[in-house]
């Protein structure tokens, strides 16, 4: 699963918002009583962005490493609201940080997943100039992931933004080839490209609403696909 980093202020201006935090690990917790195997990447675009650093003439790969900082920061804050529910996780980071998680192994990871642990990968990639939508189409593939889940605040992917336009028409099922042409922004295009080369779907659906991760693994007809 991806969630942004934005998705975590809620309805404050900057930061974390702990009452969306605590709802968003409650809906975790649901699908991983259901016996699924969950990891998560979580952006830091709530605390930094690397581009935003750039546009102010800070250098962009010192911006960027900055911004792996900050989704560790979302990572812990999210670990911690995962348990405070109960359930067991595990925090692995591209960047080691030994006193506070694990270094990313991949079959550690698998391991994890397999005895039921929430995976959380925090600081991206572990390099600069890519998002953590890539990092999530990379850790995705990885792990041999069926699904890239994506959750944001809108109930799937449209014409146009549905926040700006209020004729923008949403798609239940589209294929990588018409979100190229039709110039969709679903990820970023590295991301994006992963998954297709990869045959990896992608379901972009609202978080926000409570019970739609649960209905979307129960197979109910939630967000938008891509495939």
């Amino acid at each position: 699963m991806k969630l942004s980093g934005e998705a975590l202020m809620g309805e404050k201006q900057f930061g974390i918002d702990n009452s969306r935090l605590s709802i968003y690990a409650q809906q975790v917790k649901e699908v991983v009583d259901a016996g699924i195997e969950v990891a998560i990447v979580i952006g830091g675009g709530n605390i930094f962005r690397g581009v935003q650093a750039e546009q102010g003439g800070m250098d962009r790969t010192h911006g960027d490493y900055m911004g792996m900082l900050a989704t560790m920061i979302n990572s812990m804050a999210l670990q911690s609201a995962l348990e405070a529910v109960g359930l067991e996780t595990r925090l692995q980071s591209a960047i080691e940080m030994q006193q506070i998680c694990e270094p990313y192994i991949r079959r550690k990871a698998v391991r994890h997943l397999e005895k039921g642990r929430v995976v959380i990968f925090g600081a991206g990639t572990g390099n600069p100039f890519f998002t953590t939508d890539s990092a999530a189409s990379l850790r995705a593939i990885e792990i041999d992931a069926d699904v890239i889940l994506k959750g944001t605040r809108v109930d799937g992917i449209y014409t146009a933004d549905p926040e700006k336009d209020p004729n923008a028409v949403k798609f239940d099922t589209i294929s990588f080839d018409e979100v190229y042409e039709k110039n969709l922004n679903v990820m970023d295009l590295t991301a994006f490209t992963l998954c297709k080369e990869n045959n990896l779907p992608i379901i972009v659906f609202d978080m926000n609403k409570e019970g739609n991760l649960k209905r979307l693994v129960e197979g109910e007809a939630v967000g938008t696909i891509v495939k």
